[in-house]
């Protein structure tokens, strides 16, 4: 990890109410330590926000950011990431990573040792942490950050282990065949004849 590196420990992910209060997602363990380590930054730095927590709802805090006292100052801050520097966090226990520490790892493949690439971010859509690989010939991959699918994570040699999740085969549905209805044959109607009426006599 490079010296100076910051870690995103939340999100402002909206509004709440007209007085400019805002909702915020937290990415700290303890979701209410996102303010424990003083005044956090928007991602270039060049802003810096003093935030007092007050409440959850649905997961999220609610909170007062210094000097935004307006539903419109607030809805500016939609989206804002807050950042620390890595510095200022606690080393973390045994097994866990912060995300910054994890960022522009190298990725090996388990086994053959061929590289996948670097790590390029990490992304928690709801069920569970993936890493967002960059393979070298280009685009991306994702991989469910787990201890099967990644076994060895080296900070120290700047590199991970990945094992592919193996691929879900997908047969192609048999080939349905469809015969032909038969052919139905149509009787033309018997003809009909007609008599002619008897012939009355006057």
């Amino acid at each position: 990890m490079a010296a100076g590196a910051r870690v995103r420990v939340g999100e402002i992910v909206g509004v709440h109410g007209v007085r400019g209060l805002v909702r915020l997602r937290s990415f700290t363990e303890d979701p209410a330590a996102v303010t424990s380590y003083g005044p956090v930054e928007d991602e270039p730095g060049r802003r810096q926000f003093a935030i007092r927590l007050q409440s959850t709802v649905k997961g999220v805090w609610i909170a007062r950011v210094e000097g935004v006292d307006t539903r419109e100052a607030a809805e500016a801050l939609k989206g804002v990431g807050l950042f620390i520097d890595r510095a200022r966090l606690p080393e973390p226990e045994e097994g866990e990573f912060y995300h910054a520490d994890l960022i522009g790892l190298r990725a090996e493949r388990a086994g053959t040792g061929g590289g996948l690439g670097t790590v390029l971010a990490v992304h928690d859509f709801g069920a569970g942490t993936m890493l967002e690989l960059q393979p070298p010939e280009g685009g991306t991959v994702m991989v469910p950050f787990t201890l099967a699918a990644v076994p060895v994570v080296d900070l120290a040699g700047g590199r991970l282990v990945v094992e592919p999740p193996e691929e879900v085969m997908v047969e192609p549905p048999e080939e349905v065949m469809v015969e032909p209805p038969e052919e139905v044959m149509v009787e033309p109607p018997e003809e009909v004849v007609v008599e002619p009426p008897e012939e009355r006599a006057l």
